[in-house]
């Protein structure tokens, strides 16, 4: 059965309390680099995979599209996202974005934020995708770096004194399920290598027009912690293109 953390109690509430969560994208330390990587969204139907509490649907209705189709397994998010984030051209609906059929191009762009890593099967899920977009049409996602994905306990390791020593990379190219700690919580996450992400978009007909690693901005520097994301990726942004073939 496919994980459902964000409808747990505990877990969904300490999420509730996050900056992104109460500030929208302008919360999001990321945003200022995803932006500029964004599609044009006019007169395009667009799908979001792992919508979340619907920022980014909201974004792209506002910026011209002409239908969005907000995914995502949890109700708890999809309910936060109408309260939030409604819109005459999105419609939200709850599913493990791993049960989605839709007819080949169906859409123009396809986004998601930070949901891929909890896939276990990325490379099938990739294959549906090459066939929902449409050519000429533009896939935009973000994932957990796999520098930061790859030991598992996404924390840092401290010295006795419980000061900062290193991030630990560990088990790179032994891919696959993580049982990490994200807000105090157990979560299982999926760990995959670039050299995979950059194969699954090729096999399937897709160009990288762009790749960041997001730093973290300079007005968001004297949050707690932000400064000590200088000193490992958290982030990969991917856009690409699906070719005409």
């Amino acid at each position: 059965m496919k994980e459902n953390k964000y409808d747990d109690l505990v877990f969904f509430q300490k999420y509730s309390q996050m900056s992104r969560s109460q500030h929208g994208l302008a919360g999001a330390g990321e945003w200022q680099t995803f932006r500029k990587i964004l599609p044009d969204f006019t007169d395009r139907d667009v799908l979001d995979l792992g919508c979340g509490y619907g920022w980014h649907c909201k974004y792209a209705a506002e910026h011209g599209a002409r239908s969005v189709l907000g995914i995502d397994i949890s109700q708890g998010m999809l309910d936060t996202a109408i309260e939030k984030n409604s819109d005459s051209r999105i419609c939200y609906r709850q599913s493990a974005m791993e049960d989605l059929d839709f007819p080949d191009g169906s859409f123009q762009v396809i986004f998601s934020s930070l949901a891929f890593h909890y896939v276990a099967d990325f490379e099938g899920l990739m294959e549906r995708i090459g066939r929902w977009i449409a050519p000429g049409g533009d896939l935009v996602f973000s994932v957990e770096h796999p520098v930061f994905t790859a030991y598992g306990s996404q924390d840092w390791y401290y010295d006795e004194n419980g000061s900062i020593l290193h991030f630990p990379v560990d088990n790179y190219f032994f891919e696959g399920r993580r049982d990490a700690v994200f807000l105090g919580e157990k979560v299982t996450k999926y760990h995959r290598t670039l050299t995979t992400y950059m194969n699954a978009l090729r096999q399937n007909g897709f160009l990288i027009r762009d790749l960041a690693e997001p730093m973290p901005p300079s007005d968001m520097m004297e949050i707690p912690g932000m400064k000590d994301e200088m000193r490992r990726p958290m982030m990969l942004l991917i856009a690409a293109w699906k070719t005409e073939n």
